[in-house]
């Protein structure tokens, strides 16, 4: 009789299932394992460069922080400096308005001093029109309204006609009147106005139209014009307009006006000769003190040199401007140079049948 085989609970079968669930869930974390690593290396990464990326921030922080630190002290040093700067503004503030107060309170004693001064003036001025009418035989001293002594009380001038109702005086008043030479002009035109003013060429012009206004009758008529490029009357709004001799006040007036004029630009005889026409009724005597002749006509030159011939052009374009017979008398300041001006007002001198002169240093 055969034996029974005897069953066995762990067979090899069992042991094979058990191998492989074991191996299967070995397995499982070896994936689960490789996959964490993967993730944690990312994870690790984005952190390095977070962190890089705040270590940047960090140092560009502290380098702000810096900046902003001296721009501070910076800013406190500057309000420091200000404030001083204030308190000395403000310090000469105050003392320009004392100084301001003790102006006012000087020119108003000034102009009461001045206000009276004119007064006086005006009643010797009345009293003298009054004593000059009362006489029998007035002299030629009588009829004058301002007088005028020179150096060495020199009155040696002949052949100048100042008669006349109506007297027209043109003054140059261009560069070319601050010297005789080329070369001293452009020196002086380039200095303050105070030290131009002082020209002795200048100042011989002004002593000549005072000169002339002292000749002028008590019952003619005046206007002084200036001339440069344009012309303007030397009393502000009287374009056109006579002025009477009478009165002391016009002359005064215009004797300041030309006094603040500063010689400056180019001559243009053409507007200076137009400027007459306004003139109603016209002049019956013409006094022209100028230096040379016009250097522009009616209208500014293209260049910036300007020839001999163009000048005796720009001449005779003017004297088509100039009202016809009247004389027309010519006080010459010569400028080197200027060889034809000479000749040029000589000539206009004669056909007008006025006078012609080019006075020494020392006159008037």
């Amino acid at each position: 009789m055969k034996s029974r085989r005897r069953f066995e609970t762990f067979s090899l079968s069992f042991l094979d299932i058990m191998s492989c669930g074991f191996g299967a869930v070995v397995l499982f974390f070896v994936i689960i394992n490789a996959t964490m690593a993967k993730r944690s290396d990312e994870l690790n990464r984005d952190l390095s460069i977070r962190a890089e990326m705040l270590r940047v921030e960090v140092a560009e922080g502290e380098e702000d922080l810096v900046e902003l630190r001296n721009s501070l002290e910076d800013l406190e040093k500057r309000e420091v400096e200000a404030r001083g700067r204030a308190e000395r503004i403000l310090e000469l503030i105050r003392e320009k308005r004392e100084e301001l107060a003790r102006l006012k309170e000087s020119t108003v004693a000034r102009q009461e001093s001045i206000e009276k001064l004119q007064a006086d003036l005006k009643s010797l001025e009345e009293e003298s029109r009054r004593l000059s009418a009362a006489s029998d035989e007035p002299a030629d001293e009588g009829t004058r309204v301002r007088s005028f002594t020179g150096d060495g009380d020199r009155q040696y001038l002949t052949g100048v006609k100042v008669g006349g109702q109506r007297v027209a005086i043109l003054l140059d008043v261009s560069a070319s009147m601050l010297d005789d030479t080329v070369v001293n002009v452009i020196r002086r035109r380039n200095l303050p106005a105070e030290q131009k003013t002082r020209s002795d060429k200048w100042q011989r012009a002004l002593s000549t139209v005072e000169w002339i206004t002292t000749q002028l009758s008590v019952e003619s008529r005046f206007q002084l014009y200036t001339f440069s490029e344009n012309a303007r009357p030397a009393v502000a709004d009287t374009q056109g307009q006579w002025l009477q001799t009478g009165d002391p006040e016009n002359l005064a007036a215009a004797i300041r006006g030309v006094r603040d004029v500063i010689p400056a630009g180019g001559t243009s005889l053409w507007h200076a000769f137009g400027a007459l026409q306004a003139l109603d009724p016209p002049p019956d005597n013409i006094f022209l003190i100028t230096d040379g002749l016009p250097t522009r006509g009616e209208r500014p030159p293209r260049g910036t040199t300007v020839s001999g011939e163009q000048r005796l052009r720009h001449f005779q374009q003017a004297l088509k401007e100039l009202p016809s017979g009247i004389p027309v008398n010519v006080v010459l300041f010569p400028m080197e140079g200027d060889a034809d001006a000479s000749s040029a007002f000589w000539k206009l001198a004669i056909a007008s049948r006025g006078s012609y002169m080019a006075p020494s240093r020392d006159w008037p």
